[in-house]
């Protein structure tokens, strides 16, 4: 019976999921907020809170029509299945994080941005705290010299956790409002002041 669980989680679910999450953006009414210069001839590092991850797929394809992304998800069995479910949504999967497997997903990360790929990180994950900025976001900007994009997704509707995130699922046949934000660069930064930008530009247009 636990392999028969295992075996729905893992692999049933993540499909189940991304269609929902697919019905969902279609039903919704969907306002862009994005600026002119998307920057697609250069690979960019994509920022958004853990707690509005799961609609972040359409927000990035929208605004970078032709680029690659993978996105930083940690190595436990959440994770897996938020990596199943991006799969289905074009988005491909560093498994790793701050607290397992850092080092590895780290490495993966500046590959893929010198390789001219987009790298996607939630500052927070996976456990928190809720909107803190850990130090792999910053490292990897700094040491590729990529731009950093901000995202949010802000739903008039929408279901809320009581996990550590507060994470979001936007309903059906609301409203959906994409933010990303000019995209900034931390070449001139300290670590501590870069995260501070971090957080203070993913502030600006959270859910909650």
């Amino acid at each position: 019976m636990k392999a028969f669980k295992k075996y729905l989680q893992i692999n049933i679910l993540p499909f189940i999921l991304q269609l929902f999450v697919r019905f969902v953006y279609l039903t919704s009414k969907k306002t862009f907020h994005h600026p002119k210069n998307n920057f697609d001839k250069e690979a960019c590092v994509i920022v958004f809170w853990h707690g509005e991850l799961i609609m972040q797929s359409f927000n990035y394809k929208y605004f970078r029509k032709k680029n690659k992304v993978s996105a930083m998800i940690s190595e436990h069995k959440d994770g897996e299945i938020v990596s199943r479910m991006s799969e289905y949504l074009g988005i491909h999967s560093l498994r790793g994080s701050s607290t397992r497997g850092g080092i590895k997903a780290l490495i993966g990360a500046i590959k893929e941005l010198k390789a001219g790929n987009d790298v996607a990180i939630t500052p927070d994950g996976p456990k928190g705290p809720r909107h803190s900025v850990a130090d792999g976001v910053v490292a990897i900007a700094q040491k590729t010299k990529c731009k950093v994009f901000f995202c949010n997704v802000k739903a008039t509707k929408f279901w809320q956790f009581n996990s550590w995130d507060k994470f979001v699922i936007p309903k059906p046949f609301g409203k959906i409002d994409f933010y990303i934000q000019e995209a900034c660069s931390f070449d001139d930064l300290s670590q501590e002041e870069a995260k501070h930008l971090v957080r203070e530009k993913l502030l600006i247009n959270s859910m909650t």
